[in-house]
């Protein structure tokens, strides 16, 4: 990805498994967070090529073919106050602390503007974020999948946003989720250490990657065992890389149940997690930027997860 005056270009390698695919199909699968129709809209305005030639819909892509996409930039109009429900921990005049639902994206993207946590933000805070990540990403010093529950946190000024940028570099944020596995650990805790990179044999996934991926730690322990086909497990974070539970989990064959990009296509009978992966971010801890004390949040787990403890016991 390059960003150049606004404007974000997108550029893509296809691999052998999308040989013969349709060029709208192509990009609406690397593209998850934008429609099918807005990425039909961007290709007949021309803004997507096929081997350096303008694109259609229909176009078939071939393995090794090179895609580009040039989405706009987003304008200030376009990022409206929404009014939500938001789940909020804590608040202070530099930082709001947010328990995320299911199914919610964390910040607004070309084709999807609105139902975002940033646009329910802008509404609760009447625009008091900091600015630093413009108009796209204001407050967001990281975030989680849009599957993923729990605690994110939230700068309302620019110094509390240049503090937690330089805690998550420094990796020192304290970041425990919880997660429910498939199969039973024969050791009670352990850590994983790979580094993560963009799966070279399908785009959509992220995989351990010795070469070219960028260095990843994550320690585990279990917490219980449940029916010992499952373990509920706690992982906590050295580095935050993407996907970068679901990808270490699945790298030693315990992926997270529900989790379809990772793991089982479907889940055993009776277990169904309707909205993706069953991962909880849980605990967040850092020094507060305007106090210098140790502060830690905590998100409860949500009901969806505590059903499936009950069902594994």
């Amino acid at each position: 990805m390059n960003e150049n005056g606004g404007t974000l270009t997108y550029e893509y390698t296809a691999a052998e498994d999308q040989d013969g695919m349709r060029l709208d199909r192509f990009l609406a699968g690397e593209l998850k967070d934008q429609s099918r129709s807005y990425i039909q809209k961007l290709i007949r305005e021309e803004r997507v090529s096929l081997n350096g030639k303008t694109g259609k819909a229909s176009s078939r892509i071939h393995m090794d073919d090179r895609i580009s996409i040039v989405l706009p930039p987003l304008s200030e109009l376009e990022v409206r106050p929404e009014k939500m429900d938001l789940d909020i921990l804590f608040e202070d005049e530099d930082l709001i602390l947010i328990n995320k639902g299911k199914d919610m994206v964390v910040h607004p993207c070309p084709g999807r503007y609105s139902g975002t946590l940033v646009n329910g933000l802008l509404y609760h805070c009447k625009g008091g974020l900091s600015g630093i990540n413009g108009v796209l990403r204001p407050g967001i010093v990281h975030r989680i999948d849009k599957d993923t529950t729990g605690v994110l946190v939230v700068c309302k000024t620019d110094l509390a946003h240049r503090s937690l940028a330089e805690q998550l570099k420094e990796h020192s944020i304290n970041r425990r989720y919880q997660a429910i596995v498939y199969h039973n650990f024969r050791e009670e805790s352990g850590t994983v250490e790979g580094p993560i990179g963009r799966d070279p044999g399908n785009r959509k996934r992220m995989a351990v990657e010795p070469r070219n991926g960028k260095p990843a730690v994550t320690h585990y322990r279990v917490i219980s065992h449940l029916n010992h086909r499952f373990n509920h497990i706690e992982c906590r974070l050295e580095t935050g890389r993407t996907h970068q539970i679901r990808v270490h989990m699945a790298s030693i064959h315990h992926p997270l149940l529900g989790d379809t990009l990772y793991g089982p296509a479907s889940p055993p009978p009776g277990l169904a997690v309707s909205e993706g992966q069953c991962l909880h971010a849980a605990l967040l801890g850092f020094i507060h930027p305007r106090t210098g004390e140790y502060v830690e949040f905590h998100a409860p787990l949500p009901d969806y997860f505590r059903d499936l403890l009950k069902k594994l016991e």
